[in-house]
């Protein structure tokens, strides 16, 4: 019933920007914290970028200055815009929901998106 839908990858050339954008749906009240993470081909998920839901901000420390996390608490979106990418962007980028409550039911809960692919060419 819960999904996670993730928008806006693809590929774009080095010193290019895209937007990731990741909407919730399905029941949920509350999300206390969404984030960004990605897997590279041969290497395990890491965390890209975090937000909670009083705005406060992580960034993994790659992508410090050229990435930006935001949300929409109303809406249940959050984005992601990226600017300056890298070929060492590459990778599926998958959107989290963490310490999330749902309608008529107990909480909280952990849900993931089924991930986007950013690709970054030189």
């Amino acid at each position: 019933q819960v999904q996670l839908v993730e928008s806006g990858g693809g590929l774009v050339q080095a010193g290019g920007s895209l937007r990731l954008s990741c909407a919730a749906s399905g029941g949920i009240y509350t999300i206390n914290a969404m984030g960004w993470y990605r897997q590279a081909p041969g290497k395990q998920r890491e965390l890209v970028a975090t937000v909670t839901s009083s705005g406060t901000a992580n960034y993994a420390d790659s992508v410090k200055g050229r990435f930006t996390i935001s949300r929409d608490n109303p809406r249940k979106t959050v984005y992601l815009q990226m600017n300056s990418l890298k070929p060492e962007d590459t990778a599926v980028y998958y959107c989290n929901a963490g310490g999330a409550y749902l309608l008529g039911a107990a909480g909280p809960y952990n849900y993931w998106g089924q991930g986007t692919q950013v690709t970054v060419s030189s």
